[in-house]
């Protein structure tokens, strides 16, 4: 059985016009939504074998809250800058492609793509997966690269906890 949880980058700021998109960091509302979020996430699931995430600061910046809150060493945390693309192409490429020895990983990417694959994965269908939102999909497979149509198991949200 595998298991994998997607999450959405934190809430990011648009005050710097003058940097490029991909170097955008996270709003205060970001690092906050990020902390709590992952608070309530290491209560309920253990600790993911892999932290995968896209080269954005944005998303980074996410991952290394998450890190930090489940004592996962950041040398060990994966940046893959494929995962800035915005479709669900790459999402499952880099899925697909998880060691098998993984059992669980949490993917760290962005607005487009994440939908497109909760939905496509998942068993629950949503519209539309908020900034620091994150969505669990368990697999009946032992291969990452032979997952298909999985069932959803979590929905957390920051808006559940304001």
């Amino acid at each position: 059985m595998k298991t994998i949880y997607i999450v959405r980058h934190a809430k990011s700021s648009w005050e710097y016009q003058e940097i490029k998109d991909m170097d955008r960091p996270l709003k205060k509302r970001g690092i906050n939504d990020a902390y709590l979020v992952s608070s309530i996430l290491k209560e309920k699931i253990l600790k993911p074998d892999a932290f995968i995430t896209s080269s954005a600061i944005r998303a980074l910046s996410t991952a290394v809250v998450f890190c930090n809150n489940f004592g996962f060493p950041l040398s060990r945390l994966k940046i893959n800058k494929s995962l800035y693309n915005f479709s669900d192409g790459y999402l499952v490429k880099t899925i697909k492609a998880l060691d098998d020895e993984f059992d669980s990983a949490i993917v760290f990417s962005h607005d487009h793509g994440i939908n497109d694959f909760v939905n496509k994965f998942g068993s629950e269908s949503i519209a539309h997966v908020p900034t620091c939102g994150v969505i669990g999909i368990q697999f009946e497979n032992n291969h990452w690269k032979s997952i298909k149509k999985g069932t959803t198991i979590l929905k957390e949200f920051p808006k559940f906890h304001k």
